[in-house]
């Protein structure tokens, strides 16, 4: 049988409400993986999963890696664990480790205690966001690269560049790469152009209609593909919010189209910036310059 399943919102999401993900079958996961395809964000409530079969249910869908930067817990080595006691509200529109050359594929996530009210995650249909720029602004970002590091984690060192307009590898959409959180520096453009065009950019994948707002209950399970969604946490609650997920690893980010321009660099300026002095270090040791 079919999974059954419900759209949430025009943007993205659905919510499959039939399913025991602590024993699915292999013909369930591939229909799982259409439906991501299809909605971008899935949520499955109800569910009663042990840690070990939530990293079972995650490994189906690829290689598992624990956080890179953010403290271990004794939960599970492949279990990321947040609680906002210890500052786990990620309120930033980001995707998650784009500061990696092959970052996040995806992430599922167990809501294993939440409050009553507030606390809900908000997605965004970066596709979505691509396809509602003007042409000539399209034409302007399919030619740019951005630089991302993990500063937010304390590590402004690791770096990665990726390009503004990437292609989503199965289903083939354009998607608008760049992000509030890790993304520093349009790699081709001036530290004011930059700033500016990132600006804009980072501003317009949060516009409502490219979005969803899911409140949680405990026991559910959200599935969402890192290569087309950011996400946000509604920082308003209060009392305890615990979540519990695993990452799927391996994304190879393939750029829409070739840069077209050379990057802006300012070595040898007494003005040289912060993110000026880590597109030279990043290029310099990846022999780009």
């Amino acid at each position: 049988m079919s999974l059954k399943f419900s759209r949430l919102s025009t943007a993205l999401g659905a919510e499959i409400s039939d399913v025991d993900l602590s024993q699915v079958s292999d013909l369930q996961v591939k229909e799982i993986k259409k439906h991501l395809n299809e909605n971008m964000v899935l949520f499955f409530p109800n569910q009663k999963i042990t840690i070990d079969e939530h990293v079972e249910f995650g490994s189906k869908f690829g290689e598992l890696e624990g956080h890179p930067n953010l403290k271990k817990n004794n939960v599970h080595p492949k279990v990321f664990e947040l609680t906002a006691s210890e500052g786990g509200i990620a309120d930033e529109w980001h995707t998650d480790i784009t500061f990696q050359d092959s970052p996040a594929l995806m992430s599922v996530l167990h809501m294993v205690k939440c409050p009553d009210l507030g606390g809900d995650t908000m997605w965004s249909n970066l596709s979505a966001a691509y396809e509602a720029l003007s042409d000539p602004l399209k034409d302007l970002c399919e030619g740019l690269t951005a630089l991302h590091d993990a500063r937010p984690h304390g590590r402004p060192d690791k770096t990665a560049i990726h390009p503004v307009v990437r292609v989503h590898p199965e289903t083939g959409k354009k998607v608008l790469y760049v992000n509030e959180h890790f993304t520093r520096r349009i790699v081709e453009m001036s530290k004011d152009e930059s700033d500016m065009l990132l600006a804009y950019l980072t501003k317009w994948v949060q516009k409502p209609q490219f979005t969803i707002r899911y409140h949680w209950s405990e026991g559910t399970i959200a599935m969402w593909d890192n290569r087309s969604t950011q996400h946000y946490v509604v920082n308003d609650f209060e009392g305890e919010r615990v979540i519990q997920r695993v990452t799927i690893m391996g994304d190879k980010v393939e750029s829409s189209s070739n840069p077209r321009w050379e990057p802006a660099l300012r070595e040898g300026f007494s003005a040289v910036t912060t993110h000026d002095k880590q597109l030279i270090n990043h290029l310099k040791e990846k022999n780009l310059t």
